[in-house]
């Protein structure tokens, strides 16, 4: 009986260790995490770094790290759509082309290159607990807001809520970049039409007149309703810059605008007068990340990886440290904004962008319609 048993315990642990060993096989191994002077050092042998950056100033952090790193770094400028064609092209064909990604526009990248499986996301070790989960995956290098800017010559503006910038008084004299010309400000447009931020509007309408909303027919809800009536006020500009010029130079009255915060920078040295309002309801505009990939091609992944970690340390990301650009890393303080990157994002929209992948197509469509 003790043999039968001690048999019976023998093939017992055997099928344990067999399961374990065949677990341990199926399951993919962890990459092991380097220290930092191992990512250097394995960087430096791979000698080069080829980058797709959105903005210019990415080449001046490429610059810096070259210096510090003695590894040459090439940087090109490219816009959203352009990027996301060349990187997929790149990609599908097996290329030797970028390394390292830094990109706008969710709805086109989740898509077109995270679901392609086209691009990676890194986060470095030490960032994890200073950068929220959210951000992570994708991994989001900054953030832009795009804000309720207006004419404040004659002094502050009395509006508070988003409804009156769809009242008559107002045709004319709203501005906003065309959003068939930059896919962020389609994605706001999107993310308005998400149930949660449509009952916000809804909201905030009943708050204004003291009624509930009533939908046209071609408006699915309270969102796509504040839509066609900025439509029918706005005038659509060819840039950021054009309409900040226009909104904010003197004698013009009463002038609103929906674009990049970070024009205000130049308001002085223009003669400019412009300031946000931030009281608006249910939201003061909306906040758009760049997100930062390594490519599927990329031949130096060890000196990508520490370009990540060097552009959002304090020495990389100082040339982003303006009004209207912020780290959603705990450490990276804007000093130029009295408000912080944690307050914007209570007041105002940010992208989603699995939402706006899925929803940017009817939203395309019914603006068509109503332009």
């Amino acid at each position: 009986m003790k043999k039968a048993f001690a048999i019976l315990l023998v093939l017992v642990v055997a099928c344990s260790l067999f399961a374990q060993g065949a677990n341990e096989a199926a399951a993919p191994k962890a990459e092991p995490v380097m220290t930092h002077d191992e990512l250097v050092a394995a960087a430096q042998a791979e000698g080069t770094l080829t980058i797709y950056s959105y903005s210019s100033r990415m080449a001046k952090i490429g610059e810096a790290f070259q210096n510090l790193y003695g590894i040459k770094v090439e940087c090109t400028q490219l816009k959203d759509a352009e990027m996301i064609e060349k990187v997929s092209t790149e990609a599908a064909a097996g290329l030797d082309a970028a390394d390292l990604i830094y990109c706008q526009d969710g709805s086109r990248v989740y898509p077109e290159l995270i679901l392609a499986g086209y691009v990676t996301t890194y986060v470095p070790e030490d960032y994890k607990a200073l950068i929220p989960e959210t951000y992570q995956d994708p991994l989001v290098f900054e953030f832009c807001n795009k804000l309720f800017m207006y004419n404040n010559e004659n002094g502050a503006s009395d509006l508070t809520n988003i409804w009156q910038l769809t009242e008559p008084q107002w045709k004319n004299k709203v501005q906003t970049k065309d959003g068939f010309q930059e896919g962020v400000n389609l994605n706001f447009f999107t993310m308005i039409t998400r149930d949660d931020w449509a009952q916000k509007i809804a909201d905030a309408y009943k708050a204004l007149y003291g009624k509930d909303i009533v939908l046209d027919a071609d408006c699915k809800n309270a969102g796509y309703q504040w839509i066609k009536g900025l439509y029918a006020n706005v005038v659509l500009g060819k840039s950021d810059t054009t309409i900040h010029e226009q909104v904010g130079a003197a004698g013009v009255g009463d002038y609103y605008g929906l674009y990049t915060y970070n024009k205000s920078r130049n308001s002085a040295a223009k003669g400019l007068h412009t300031a946000p309002n931030t009281a608006m309801q249910p939201f003061a505009g909306f906040m758009y990340p760049v997100y930062t990939f390594i490519t599927k091609n990329a031949k130096s992944v060890n000196a990508a990886k520490l370009f990540i970690e060097y552009a959002s340390s304090n020495e990389g990301f100082e040339v982003y440290k303006v009004l209207g650009d912020y780290s959603p890393k705990a450490d990276l303080v804007n000093p130029e904004d009295p408000i912080s990157f944690s307050q914007w994002e209570q007041i105002l929209v940010v992208e989603d962008p699995a939402w706006c992948a899925e929803a940017r197509p009817d939203v395309e469509e019914f603006i068509s319609r109503i332009m």
